[in-house]
């Protein structure tokens, strides 16, 4: 059994050495490249470094990402990687919390954090991978406490520095993820080698990956679903291909030039996709995912339009656990709504707030058990130990989701809420997911974001940001379409469920994975209303 995620370059570069591993638009490395490169760098981050420094990775989806965080594996160093999208201070709290002692990046990157270098205390080094000797050594001067230097590009002046001799546990961190919750800064996750190598065997399972494969990567590998992808990929000895898109017709173009086989994304770039014409280029594609949130039903009709002979597939997971479950491709049409079952390596429970089991369409929380959970929060033991508990009479690691969810007589998962999304009106408990759900049954529904306002009687009045299909032409047309919306929502929920107010968005606002950010929509509409109070 492979244990690290290199091994998995290593042992498809010994088996199929010529099969192409990466694409990176015209450049392409085969496995045995790859597992070169890969090797070659590092050793030279073992010349720079010690075992279990962190290594942070602030680029964009490139033949040098991929490479430093594989051979962070083989080094024995724990990689972090950084959304390319995020900005100097959100970069600056990352490289702070978890000290990365080397930063990986690009001449263009590195510009967007001149504010910030100086403030970079734990950064020792700093590997720029386009920058010329005349470029690094500027740079030097103007940061006396930062040691600057090139992407090693020949092998040959590398010394090749014995790697670490004692082999890291596989419940060792391989890397720390950073996602954002509902309040306060984004966290980091500890990630173990045992997560990464298990949640790609469980997904590239069910999913039926195989070396003949060519999945487009389009989600940051900062993402767990992302980087998972990829690991998936290297798994079976596939082709990944890299994409950085600016526009959705970029990933069509993409999918047509490399007949992709495999498509990952989240709601809100499959909505962008259901609004464009695929034509005929969509027949390679044997597969697609979704996960990040709740696809419209509408628009998972239409992608099954635009892809007749692909198979869908519908999940749900958590950084915490990677993948937690997955509907089976054969259940879409009879479960509308189910998040599905456990993955494999994952077993799943429904409990109450004192910890028994729920029964049969008793919505209680979500906790996920087993050896993708991972290992907690960095250096942050109160919220680990309020997320990350022991479970049952085994007294298994289970990680406590936070999501609402209920299941059916059959086994089958049906999402709820989220316990701090929950809307308190009138004396019940309201889901917001099954307010947006209703009204993404409207062909004219895009997306849909509802969250309760605080009011003194009611407890929180429902308010519901909607993003349209088509643009809206006058002042008359949205009073028409809010009726319209009203009574369609009275006709499919009970009235204390209601939204008291519609808002007609040409866009919602994406947090740096592409999945929308409720928080911030949530958040802006509160300042504007303490900002109207104050003016009255």
């Amino acid at each position: 059994m492979l244990n690290y995620i290199h091994e998995l370059v290593k042992q498809s570069a010994g088996s199929s050495p010529h099969a192409i591993a990466l694409q990176v638009n015209e450049c392409c490395l085969t496995y045995q490249q790859l597992n070169t490169q890969i090797e070659q760098f590092s050793y030279h981050l073992a010349n720079i470094s010690t075992p279990k420094q962190r290594i942070g990775i602030y680029l964009n989806k490139n033949s040098e990402n991929v490479i430093t965080m594989f051979a962070c594996s083989s080094a024995s160093l724990i990689f972090v990687p950084i959304n390319p999208v995020l900005k100097a201070a959100q970069v600056q709290h990352i490289i702070d919390d978890c000290q990365v002692q080397t930063l990986v990046t690009n001449k263009a990157r590195l510009s967007g954090l001149s504010k910030v270098l100086s403030s970079l205390h734990s950064v020792e080094t700093i590997i720029v991978t386009d920058a010329d000797t005349q470029e690094l050594a500027l740079l030097c001067d103007s940061f006396a406490n930062i040691n600057f230097i090139p992407w090693p590009s020949d092998s040959k002046t590398i010394k090749q520095t014995l790697l670490a001799s004692t082999t890291p546990s596989t419940n060792d961190i391989a890397c720390i993820l950073y996602t954002s919750g509902s309040t306060g800064k984004p966290k980091g996750i500890m990630v173990s080698h045992q997560n990464l190598i298990l949640g790609a065997e469980s997904v590239s399972q069910y999913l039926q990956n195989t070396s003949q494969d060519k999945i487009l990567a389009v989600l940051p590998f900062s993402f767990d679903y992302g980087l998972n992808q990829l690991i998936s990929s290297f798994l079976v000895g596939a082709q990944c291909i890299l994409l950085d898109y600016l526009f959705p017709q970029d990933v069509i173009k993409a999918v047509k030039k490399y007949k992709v086989t495999g498509l990952a994304a989240v709601p809100a770039l499959w909505s962008q996709l259901c609004e464009i014409e695929w034509d005929e280029q969509a027949k390679s594609i044997r597969y697609f995912t979704n996960s990040g949130g709740v696809l419209a039903q509408h628009c998972l009709q239409t992608l099954r339009d635009r892809m007749p002979t692909a198979t869908p597939f519908l999940m749900y997971g958590l950084t915490e656990a990677f993948r937690s479950t997955y509907l089976t491709p054969n259940e879409i049409d009879k479960r509308i709504g189910s998040i599905g079952k456990a993955i494999p390596n994952a077993v799943i429970k429904v409990i109450r707030a004192d910890g028994s089991e729920c029964d049969v369409d008793e919505t209680g929380q979500l906790i996920h058990i087993g050896p993708l959970v991972t290992l907690g929060y960095w250096q942050d033991i109160a919220k680990t130990q309020e997320r990350f508990k022991s479970f049952g009479a085994c007294k298994e690691m289970a990680v406590f989701s936070g999501d609402y969810v209920k299941k059916d007589s059959d086994g089958f998962l049906y999402f709820v809420g989220r316990k701090d999304e929950m809307i308190k009106t009138s004396g019940y408990r309201v889901s917001p997911t099954e307010i947006e759900e209703c009204l993404l049954q409207l062909t004219e529904i895009l997306n849909a974001v509802v969250f309760g306002k605080p009011v003194d009687i009611l407890g929180q009045v429902i308010i519901a940001y909607v993003q349209l299909a088509q643009p809206l032409k006058a002042k008359l047309d949205s009073k028409q379409l809010e009726k319209k919306l009203l009574r369609h929502c009275k006709e499919q929920l009970a009235n204390y469920m209601l939204p008291k107010e519609f808002h007609f968005i040409n866009e919602l606002p994406i947090n740096a994975n592409g999945k929308i950010d409720r928080n911030k929509l949530r958040l802006d509409y509160l300042a504007n209303l303490q900002t109207a109070k104050i003016n009255k």
